[in-house]
């Protein structure tokens, strides 16, 4: 059904008509809305245009428009490079690490404090918890350089324990760096990751708790059998969108902790690409922007690939 317009005389769908009505009663919000509408059109759309550098042999004196056009002749440079193979799976690696710590870790922080009836315990928790969020990474990664050091605090302890003979070299070492990432992002986002699964857990009726508990459902089975299901819905959409980032291990860890014994298991897709551009005596640009360009391209087909498989699934899904 249509409705016509007294002036124009167009016919406008109810449905079409509806939202315009909403829109005129919210004008306050859409006028806020605004000025983030031209941040992300500026910071996450505009920049799109330069993705035509990463099919030219890109040259800041020639410019976007009188530079070489070699189509894809970065890309197979790229992929026959064994420095950028190595970081798209310190990449996949790190991410995976980060995916399962870190939701895993919310999921349980998020289940403990709901257990807990002390408003003040549970208050204090999330607080402290969730304090690391806004510290700088340079700090985080500071204190994490400190404590993971030959003489650091957890070496002393491991010898003073006899758990080891000497200090371990967990900053010289490949084969611990991806953990101690793992480990430093759970410490820094675990208790923001929280509260997400916390206010899920606020929506769940409360009755249905008292039904399990007269049907004599312990405290554990209840948390199986009712929260973890009441907050399903809210995991699915969160995995949905952390598969779509798996491309993103993080940039400023790697960086910084980065050294010339960990290189190979340090250097992610970002590094690479920083790297390319400007790290190396004749900057190749276009290098970095083929490598940016695959991995949000890669991102987008992960992000639609889980949110169809979850379609199939018959699970809750972003889209």
């Amino acid at each position: 059904m249509t409705t016509k317009t007294a002036q124009a005389g167009i016919e406008i769908p109810k449905k079409k008509k509806h939202f315009f009505q909403m829109l005129g009663k919210q004008w306050q919000l859409v006028i806020m809305s605004v000025p983030m509408l031209f941040y992300v059109l500026l910071f996450n759309y505009v920049p799109i245009w330069g993705w035509v550098t990463a099919f030219q042999d890109y040259q800041p004196r020639e410019g976007l428009f009188g530079s070489k056009w070699v189509g894809l002749g970065n890309f197979k440079f790229l992929f026959g490079n064994e420095n950028f193979l190595l970081a798209i799976r310190n990449t996949l690696a790190m991410s995976l690490i980060n995916l399962v710590f870190g939701t895993v870790s919310a999921i349980l922080l998020a289940v403990l404090l709901n257990e807990v009836r002390n408003k003040t315990f549970k208050r204090t928790v999330q607080t402290v918890t969730y304090l690391p969020h806004f510290l700088s990474m340079v700090i985080v990664v500071g204190m994490a350089t400190n404590i993971f050091a030959g003489r650091g605090p957890l070496n002393e302890m491991l010898l003073g324990l006899g758990l080891v003979k000497e200090p371990v070299l967990f900053l010289g070492e490949g084969k611990y760096f991806w953990w101690m990432v793992g480990i430093i992002n759970v410490w820094k986002e675990v208790g923001w990751g929280t509260i997400i699964y916390i206010a899920a857990m606020t929506s769940i009726d409360p009755s249905l708790y008292e039904a399990a508990a007269i049907d004599g459902a312990g405290r554990f089975q209840r948390i199986l059998h009712v929260t973890l299901p009441g907050i399903k819905s809210t995991f699915m959409v969160l995995l949905i969108m952390n598969i779509g980032h798996l491309m993103e291990a993080g940039f400023e860890i790697q960086y910084l902790m980065r050294n010339g014994l960990v290189m190979k298991y340090s250097d992610t897709i970002d590094v690479f690409a920083l790297t390319y551009s400007f790290g190396t005596k004749v900057p190749h640009y276009s290098y970095g922007t083929a490598a940016g360009m695959f991995k949000s391209v890669v991102g987008i087909i992960l992000l639609f690939g889980a949110n169809g498989i979850a379609k199939l699934l018959d699970e809750d899904t972003l889209m």
